[in-house]
């Protein structure tokens, strides 16, 4: 919408309302605080929510891939033929054999239930970025070492170099009965993943030290797999389904974790549309602005009038006027937005230091941080959604200015 020079002056001069228009310059001001609030807030929620989203798939798919391919019965005997026909399989990227059983480990008289997993060289070695303390490489077969998470680590009080005893009740049967195979392993290394569960419970060993510990032989729990795209894994390994069909099954992230992402999707769906109603809210205050500005401005629309001023004219300024209000409002939602994303570790930490509360408990929340991930369409959608409402919430106003009629109003002047 191209404004002559006119109308630009006009709609930059009711922009800034004079001093006797102090109330309608006060409505005008919290309009834009208002979209600038509602803007936000949208911004904010929905990037933490698509970060707590992907955060959790990354570091879920991080330990377990995007699926696993795991026998009837827990146990994978001829697992190297499934895993040469696992990686031939066009779209996957990775795979690899996994074992993961859980059982009992107790250090300094405390017991803790836990999930060990037995994993190959390159795959222990994919935890180095998240280990804190100690050193991953010192896993070796056969060295006696393994990797505990940093939960577990302060629940039974071990640190590196510490001595742990893993308890597997399924031992070998002796003429008294089936004793439990108790075996001390040196902590070589913690880590943190950064989902509670995973640092509370897993203990990370190498693929032949887990077959030692369980009596599996040469046998593994399942093989890990990662695909090229996490969204279509069904696809991509529904050959695999098919070979392995009658003796193994194949389990996906979004099966083994189908209650939280659909949880999750619900909850950002549910939150954008409740939220979007605030910036309704915005537009409604745009529109009772320009109401406002209208009625107090009508001496001024018929003068207008009488000298020649169009009704298209007198449209355009008051649409101007007010989509200026909700442009200005959006801008510095995205900015105050974007603000407090960066800075939202800290604004959580100061909130729970004056209300003395905990905020962001990992153990109910799954992860160690307050996430946030923008999708730059999201934004876009947001923008389009306040700078709309905006729009249509000048249309009245603007119509009614457009129908002033100059006699009516200068008849008692």
């Amino acid at each position: 919408m191209i404004l002559s020079p006119f109308e630009r002056m006009i709609a930059k001069r009711y922009l800034l309302p004079g001093k006797g228009e102090a109330f309608i310059a006060l409505v005008a001001g919290i309009s834009v605080g208002v979209v600038m609030l509602s803007v936000a807030m949208l911004v904010v929620v929905m990037s933490v929510m698509n970060g707590f989203r992907a955060e959790l798939l990354d570091k879920i798919v991080g330990l377990n891939g995007h699926a696993i391919v795991q026998a009837y019965g827990g146990r994978l005997d001829n697992w190297e033929e499934m895993l040469a026909e696992v990686r031939q399989t066009p779209g996957v990227v990775e795979a690899s054999p996994l074992i993961e059983q859980p059982l009992l480990v107790t250090f300094n008289g405390r017991v803790e239930g836990i999930f060990v997993r037995g994993q190959t060289q390159d795959d222990l070695a994919g935890l180095a970025d998240r280990v804190l303390l100690g050193n991953i490489s010192e896993l070796r077969p056969d060295a006696g070492n393994v990797a505990i998470g940093s939960r577990l680590a302060q629940n039974i009080g071990a640190r590196v170099g510490d001595t742990i005893t893993i308890i597997n009740p399924q031992g070998r049967a002796t003429p008294f009965g089936t004793s439990m195979r108790q075996v001390g392993y040196r902590v070589a290394a913690i880590f943190e993943v950064g989902i509670y569960d995973y640092d509370e419970k897993f203990v990370m060993m190498p693929m032949a030290d887990a077959q030692t510990l369980l009596l599996m032989g040469d046998s593994v729990g399942m093989i890990e797999v990662k695909v090229t795209d996490p969204d279509k894994v069904g696809e991509i390994l529904a050959p695999v389904q098919e070979k392995v069909a009658g003796r193994a099954v194949v389990a996906d992230w979004k099966t083994m974790n189908a209650t939280l992402f659909e949880a999750l999707q619900v909850e950002r769906v549910a939150m954008f549309f409740a939220l979007s109603f605030m910036v309704l809210v915005a537009a409604f205050n745009i529109l009772s602005s320009l109401v406002m500005l209208v009625r107090a401005k009508s001496r001024d629309i018929a003068i207008m009038r009488t000298m020649g001023a169009t009704r298209r004219s007198l449209m355009k300024i008051f649409v101007t006027t007010g989509f200026t209000v909700g442009a200005i409002g959006t801008v510095a939602g995205l900015g105050f937005g974007f603000l407090v994303l960066i800075f939202r570790q800290q604004i959580v930490r100061a909130i729970e230091i004056v209300t003395g509360q905990n905020l962001w408990d990992p153990s109910i929340r799954f992860l160690s941080t307050l996430p946030s991930r923008t999708d730059p369409l999201e934004v876009v959608g947001i923008v389009l959604l306040a700078l709309t409402l905006s729009f249509l919430a000048t249309l009245y106003p603007a119509l009614k200015a457009a129908s002033t009629d100059p006699v009516e109003v200068l008849r008692y002047e």
